[in-house]
């Protein structure tokens, strides 16, 4: 046998022969399918309670039904990954409520604000993937929530695990003016055809989608495993361009363009088969290295596009162009008109942060001003849908009489941040109310301060929020203070640019988190001073003296 085969036959991928597990997930994959849990937390988890949950079940198989169990409150950021998984957890649940393309009706955002306060005491978390994070979910009350969930065509099936993640999309698919094609019919196809499926409920790992006509590229399509993206070709049609191995974490990589060009009614198609390769050739063997991202780094696109090609669709997808150059924010904040002469509102919480009251509040705002359909986004923004335009003021005032700015400082709308210490095992810090009150701060400090600036603040290193390719990405991490003691402060990435590079590291640039703010005052300041024309902060950290960084 050739060494080479040997080599990927030691990363464990099924299709070259190798199906015995080489992790403890893996075994625990294979012993039982994760969506096969949903029936024991119903028929007897729920009734016999916490203490009857299986631990393979509990921090493994749950996830395939959007569950973790949270941080017990009160455990330093010291302790992560020096105590084991049942010291630090609590008796609680974290519940993702998927929302693929992040597309609410009104009775779907009613009943989210009903489930958040009968069974979450009032928590919600708008995510950077277009989910609501619920929080101190009793395992008691999970099927009374599907129940109620389900009623109105929303679900928390695979939105965790090994599987297809939620689909992210334009929240104004099929909305806006300039979009260059609608996405949502495909992506309903594919969520309907594939998710909750056994084909495709053992994945290596985590598997993120995004699919977008959007002019804007609101889905981030460079950091997603598949990623499909409005194009035009040559003779005028419109379809997708195909992205594959995207993602961030501890090994950033951005996805890579296959070339192609994906009809609409393809999509569903090339999605399975890109899918189906990272389920059969993807690396099984380390969880480190089992993200799509690996596979395709060491392939390369164009090998990965011929066996997608020869092995999986049985016929040669046409080159395509690449997608035009995104707009200078992405986010949909503000008023804007739709293509059929009604508004769209797009308006900032504060870095995501909701509860189930004010998800009320804005249900009725939806109906009162528009059709009550409501949008979340990528960037943990909400947008309210066919608002006409004489009426668009009234909504925004009374938006903002509940914190919820249409026109925000730059802070406000580009500041995002994880959930942190607060109920992740995994966080060392806490971002929410740091990020908060980052925001103010700076907004009393830089009042007039008004260039595009993304703040993304990250608890540990696994960056769900991105902050790899923020301006200010904040990683973080226990730090030395000036009086020698550990306390919770932040790495600092600079001018990480998505698509283009990732944040750059300077020497020793750390911070506490009760200096964040002096920090980030003082290198927003030097890139006011030192920028020129149309600058970005992303240019200038690339040009500026380090010293002007510290």
């Amino acid at each position: 046998m050739p060494p080479a085969t040997k080599r990927k036959k030691g990363e464990g991928q099924w299709a070259l022969g190798y199906r015995e597990p080489l992790n403890k997930n893996e075994e625990n994959k294979k012993n039982d399918d994760g969506l096969n849990v949903r029936r024991r937390i119903i028929d007897i988890y729920s009734k016999s309670g916490f203490d009857s949950i299986d631990p393979s079940d509990l921090r493994g198989r749950f996830r395939w039904m959007g569950l973790y169990t949270q941080r017990k409150p009160g455990i330093d950021g010291g302790k992560t990954g020096a105590l084991e998984d049942e010291e630090l957890e609590d008796r609680y649940f974290m519940m993702r409520v998927r929302i693929d393309g992040g597309q609410l009706s009104g009775p779907q955002l009613r009943t989210i604000a009903d489930v958040s306060t009968r069974y979450a005491r009032g928590t919600a978390d708008i995510t950077d993937r277009q989910n609501v994070q619920l929080h101190w979910v009793r395992i008691e009350d999970v099927p009374a929530i599907w129940e109620a969930l389900e009623a109105v065509g929303l679900h928390t099936m695979e939105a965790c695990g090994d599987v297809p993640r939620v689909i992210i999309g334009c929240p104004l698919a099929g909305i806006a003016a300039d979009e260059v094609v609608d996405a949502t019919p495909r992506l309903r196809e594919i969520h309907d055809r594939y998710i909750g499926s056994p084909e495709f409920s053992n994945l290596p790992r985590k598997f993120k989608t995004a699919m977008s006509g959007c002019t804007s590229h609101c889905t981030v399509h460079e950091i997603n495993d598949i990623a499909f993206v409005g194009v035009v070709d040559e003779a005028g049609e419109t379809g997708y361009q195909v992205f594959v191995g995207g993602g961030l974490s501890t090994n950033p990589m951005f996805a890579q363009s296959l070339g192609v060009f994906v009809k609409p009614e393809q999509t569903a198609e090339v999605w399975h088969g890109v899918t189906s390769i990272f389920r059969d050739y993807g690396y099984r063997r380390l969880r480190s290295r089992a993200r799509l991202k690996f596979l395709v780094k060491d392939w390369g696109a164009a090998k990965f596009r011929e066996v997608l090609e020869k092995e999986y669709l049985g016929f040669a997808l046409p080159d395509g162009p690449e997608p035009a150059a995104p707009l200078a924010r992405r986010d949909h904040v503000g008023i804007h008109p739709q293509k059929d002469g009604a508004y769209y509102v797009g308006f900032a919480p504060r870095v995501g942060r909701v509860d189930g009251e004010l998800l009320g509040v804005i249900g009725d705002l939806a109906e009162r001003y528009g059709s009550g359909r409501v949008r979340t986004t990528n960037e943990q923004k909400m947008v309210i849908l066919d608002v006409p335009e004489k009426d668009t003021e009234a909504l925004a005032d009374e938006l903002a009489q509940h914190d919820l700015q249409v026109r925000p400082s730059t802070f406000r709308r580009q500041t995002m941040a994880c959930t942190g210490i607060e109920y992740c095992k995994l966080a060392i810090v806490d971002t929410k109310q740091r990020a908060m009150d980052l925001i103010d701060e700076l907004e009393e400090r830089l009042p007039d301060f008004d260039q595009p600036l993304t703040i993304n603040v990250n608890g540990c290193p696994n960056a769900c929020a991105r902050i790899q390719v923020a301006d200010i990405g904040l990683k973080g991490q226990l730090v030395v203070d000036d009086d020698g003691e550990q306390v919770e402060g932040f790495q600092i990435h600079l001018g990480g640019r998505l698509g283009a590079s990732f944040g750059k590291k300077v020497r020793g640039l750390k911070t506490t988190s009760a200096g964040l703010t002096d920090y980030v005052e003082r290198v927003v300041r030097r890139f006011d001073e030192q920028r020129t024309g149309g600058e970005t902060f992303a240019e200038w950290v690339h040009r500026a003296d380090e010293a002007d960084l510290k």
